[in-house]
């Protein structure tokens, strides 16, 4: 099989660079020497190992876009930009017939499924990219179809850190707010705890020195009414590598749908990892 040639947006961010990185050393694919990245970034072009990228801002990019497909062919975007860019982004996309791979949370979920439902492309959209999370929540999906009430009268408490760059909450709690409702607790997303500050995590919570940097750590606790019961699920991530991998299974994923006709769909990671 051809490699599949895919354009990483949002470098120089550090998720971007880390799925570049694996992009470079997997033979399956080839990366698109451009990148899209953000008004403020003042660099105009970034380099890793034997690549050197083209840094396209905003004002940049519809210029840019012909000349990148008529030398490049059909590709894959692969977005890991900023939550404040995310419908822009995707408006791009849909407009210039770029199927992609959205793995920036924030935005206007809902709007973005839309956009692409009313296009012609097809993207794989997941607030986590990493399998065996995914996979717990698959879970917790089927549970909350399953057994609906499940824990009725528990209360919730979540709790959520990541980097201090990270400026939204985390699209994986988020998304688990919704399994916990259907399962019986009143909770909003409003109500999780959302921690940046790298004092509270290093004192607070433990979290290594080394990763305070890129890390994703997560806790849901339930306690029943009278307080004899407790639950807690805890999934803990540091660096930024689990996500990678799960990112790739994306690409794989969407070029096989893509062959198959795909258009104006749009894909989960769990059916990224119902299909491997």
């Amino acid at each position: 099989m051809e490699p599949i040639p895919v354009m990483i947006n949002g470098l120089p961010g550090n998720m971007s660079q880390v799925v570049l990185r694996h992009i470079l050393r997997d033979g399956r694919f080839t990366a698109l020497p451009y990148s899209l990245t953000g008004a403020e970034i003042t660099d105009s072009v970034f380099r890793l190992e034997e690549l050197t990228v083209e840094l396209l801002r905003p004002d940049a990019r519809d210029r840019a876009i012909g000349e990148i497909k008529s030398s490049a062919g059909d590709f894959i975007s692969v977005d890991y930009t900023h939550p404040s860019a995310v419908n822009d982004n995707a408006e791009f996309y849909c407009a210039n017939a770029l199927p992609f791979v959205m793995g920036t949370t924030g935005g206007d979920r809902k709007k973005l499924e839309d956009r692409v439902a009313a296009s012609t492309v097809a993207a794989v959209i997941a607030p986590n990219m990493a399998k065996q999370i995914v996979g717990l929540q698959a879970m917790f999906e089927y549970a909350s179809n399953a057994f609906p009430g499940l824990f009725e009268g528990y209360t919730l408490a979540v709790r959520e850190s990541h980097q201090q760059g990270k400026a939204d909450t985390s699209g994986t709690a988020k998304a688990m707010v919704k399994y916990f409702n259907a399962l019986g607790t009143p909770f909003t997303e409003a109500d999780i705890v959302k921690e940046r500050d790298p004092e509270n995590q290093r004192k607070r919570w433990g979290i290594p020195e080394e990763h305070l940097t890129g890390h994703g750590w997560h806790s849901y606790t339930l306690i029943s009414a009278d307080r004899t019961v407790k639950f807690e699920f805890t999934h803990n991530v540091n660096g930024r590598e689990i996500y990678a991998g799960g990112t790739l299974d994306a690409i794989v994923f969407l070029q096989k749908q893509l062959a198959r006709g795909a258009s104006g769909s749009v894909f989960s990671m769990i059916e990224v990892l119902s299909d491997a």
